[in-house]
């Protein structure tokens, strides 16, 4: 993460927090009362070796409600294409009869390329979630660090406001990343608008960084600015030297807690995206490959599976 020094005071923070906030307040509780059935959207990373109709034709056929669709370097879409393959890519989806519930992006804030040609024509899509990030800290305090990133983040709230979007910040696990923990996430955004700014809270890495109670405490401390949830699931295994390491897994033969943790979105009326990751060896599709080196119809059966499994956990929580 770069040093910032922007001389934004806490009282224009928290003022920027609370017009956001007002403008958008009926739209929360609205949303809130009514949360609905989950829809699930497969993150088109895994999908990176079928491109245009056959992207959303194959999507369709493994069962899924929606795309979350890349458009960042090297994704479906590229940033400085947006304005051109953007709505293309998105009419043949729905075409399809799916949606396009959110984007993943490269966005990190108002000074990112191509920000604001991508937020213009999500919203002109009537798409209004994206996933933003992700930061690393360097060596200097993490205080610091933290109070840096808040008019940074003030501007982008300020940007997604006008173009009615929700930035979530994707939670990974790791060394120095910001939001491992979530509860450095909640430092930075408790003060702004949850519409504008929120959280995409990954089920599997906050597991990794918190396996007994961390995890259900840092959903907690989410709140409000909960706005997308990933899932995935993991063990820890030794490698060939002994150490330790998180290892990927199909759903629900790791130690993510999903029976629990889907009964705890039910009781907080999450409304989604929710979104299906697989992160497990597949030939490639687990890393994006535009190449695979297993068959498609693998590919799609071990997704098959994983997507059968999540519906278990949404019926048996009454969020399908």
């Amino acid at each position: 993460m770069q040093p910032f020094n922007h001389p934004l005071s806490r009282r224009a923070l928290l003022a920027t927090g609370a017009a956001l906030s007002a403008a958008s307040g009926t739209r929360a509780a609205e949303e809130k009362s009514a949360p609905g059935k989950l829809k699930v959207a497969i993150f088109s990373k895994h999908l990176q070796f079928l491109q245009g109709d056959a992207l959303a034709a194959g999507a369709a056929e493994i069962g899924f409600d929606g795309i979350d669709l890349s458009v960042r370097k090297g994704g479906h879409v590229e940033p400085e294409r947006v304005k051109q393959d953007l709505p293309k890519l998105v009419g043949t989806i729905r075409s399809h009869g799916l949606e396009v519930p959110m984007i993943t992006t490269d966005i990190a804030d108002t000074e990112s390329p191509h920000a604001e040609d991508i937020l213009r024509a999500m919203s002109e899509l009537g798409i209004q979630h994206y996933r933003w990030g992700m930061f690393r800290y360097d060596a200097r305090p993490l205080a610091q660090q933290i109070e840096e990133l808040k008019p940074r983040v003030a501007k982008l709230a300020a940007l997604n406001a006008r173009y009615q979007a929700g930035a979530m910040y994707h939670t990974h696990s790791g060394i120095g990343l910001v939001g491992a923990s979530i509860w450095d996430l909640y430092l930075v955004l408790k003060d702004f608008d949850p519409q504008a700014v929120g959280v995409n809270y990954d089920i599997g890495h906050a597991t990794v960084e918190g396996g007994f109670g961390g995890w259900i405490n840092s959903f907690r401390i989410t709140g409000p600015h909960l706005r997308g949830v990933a899932v995935k699931d993991f063990l820890w295994q030794k490698d060939k030297k002994g150490n330790w390491k998180d290892e990927f897994l199909p759903l629900g033969t790791g130690m993510c807690h999903l029976p629990q943790f889907f009964g705890m979105l039910a009781a907080a009326r999450f409304a989604g995206p929710l979104q299906l990751h697989f992160e497990y060896p597949l030939g490639g599709a687990e890393s994006g490959k535009r190449e695979i080196s297993i068959s498609k119809e693998e590919v799609f059966a071990a997704m098959k599976r994983d997507l059968l499994q999540l519906r278990g956990y949404l019926k048996d929580a009454a969020l399908a």
